[in-house]
């Protein structure tokens, strides 16, 4: 009997990069060594990516996940044939793409809450698009979320040492600043450290970012980390967590970044993205382009296994051939490392 997990890929936007990095990842030999990967969203569209750009794989078009091969060069496509290719244009906001590429996700989750698959991975989707589809999420994680009646769940983020958990994410900043409240911090704590055992990591020491500059400063900038962070980090230790905090922002990182924390609480989307992402993408300034884009996203708290790349569609460079696997690649590999220690979680 085959072991390997089965892990299916979306092909994200249809106008993106998706595509292309999907086929990328499932021609290393070192992804098929690890797992079964099958892409679900539209045949004509990689069909497309791989004749474009000489990628040198056949498509098998299935229906069913029992009719996939597994066989590397050949791409097991779940064809939803949604995207009609003459009116496919890279890089462009479109709602059939943003059908196209909601619907990928809506299948995903439902092969692996039928059990037909052991993880998901999203690829980039455009937002703007997919609520002009009439659908009308904040993003991957909102959808995953309503899709699987889960009502606690965040965002980490896995790069290297920077491990980094969001309180809030796609709110307005005015917002997550309201939603900095002591019961959601430990909540998010808990989720961490659950999610850093899972993906094999031995440091859980957590780092909580202060939301005001210097953590308030004793109240002279603000008194949410007086009241609320500092509270929830006394309580988390006193349910046994090694976590310290509030720690302003800019040191808390760079300590991270040294490898003191093996996991970190961010209070905001940006306030964890940021530096996140100095870590993880690599601007070649000769060529004017990414030399790499790493960085891993994952929704905790859910009944099945989600994670994603951690950049967007990409559209200046969608369709040209240039678009970096490296992150698909980490998301599957993380995805394999999740479902070897998988835990139901209560939502």
């Amino acid at each position: 009997m085959n072991k390997k997990p089965i892990i299916a890929i979306t092909m994200g936007d249809p106008a993106s990069i998706g595509p292309e990095i999907a086929v990328k990842a499932l021609l290393e030999k070192s992804i098929h060594d690890i797992c079964r990967p099958l892409l679900v969203g539209d045949v004509a569209v990689f069909d497309q990516i791989i004749g474009k750009l000489k990628l040198g794989a056949r498509v098998n078009a299935i229906q069913k996940v029992n009719e996939a091969q597994f066989d590397r060069g050949v791409i097991d496509v779940f064809d939803l044939n949604i995207t009609d290719l003459n009116k496919l244009h890279f890089g462009k906001i479109d709602a059939m793409c943003g059908e196209a590429s909601f619907q990928a996700v809506k299948k995903v989750i439902e092969l692996a809450l039928a059990g037909e698959v052991d993880a998901t991975v999203t690829g980039p989707i455009n937002k703007k698009s997919i609520n002009e589809a009439g659908h009308h999420f904040a993003g991957h994680t909102e959808i995953y979320a309503h899709y699987t009646g889960t009502k606690k769940y965040a965002m980490l983020l896995v790069e290297d040492n920077i491990n980094v958990i969001h309180v809030s994410t796609h709110v307005s900043l005015r917002q997550a600043c309201d939603l900095v409240k002591k019961d959601r911090i430990v909540q998010v704590i808990e989720l961490i450290v659950d999610g850093l055992k899972r993906l094999g990591k031995t440091n859980l020491k957590i780092g909580v970012a202060g939301l005001n500059p210097h953590a308030g400063d004793s109240g002279l900038f603000g008194t949410e980390d007086d009241l609320e962070i500092l509270p929830a980090v006394l309580e988390a230790r006193n349910l046994g967590y090694d976590v310290e905090g509030p720690v302003p922002p800019d040191t808390m990182f760079a300590k991270a970044a040294m490898g003191a924390y093996g996991g970190v609480v961010a209070m905001y989307h940006d306030q964890g993205h940021i530096p996140f992402k100095l870590a993880g993408f690599k601007w070649n300034a000769e060529k004017q382009q990414m030399d790499s884009v790493k960085g891993v996203n994952i929704t905790l708290g859910l009944p099945i296994i989600r994670t994603s790349v951690d950049h967007g569609t990409a559209f200046e460079i969608a369709g040209k051939g240039i678009a970096s696997a490296d992150a698909m690649i980490l998301a599957i590999e993380s995805a394999v490392q999740l479902s070897k220690t998988r835990i139901t979680v209560e939502s």
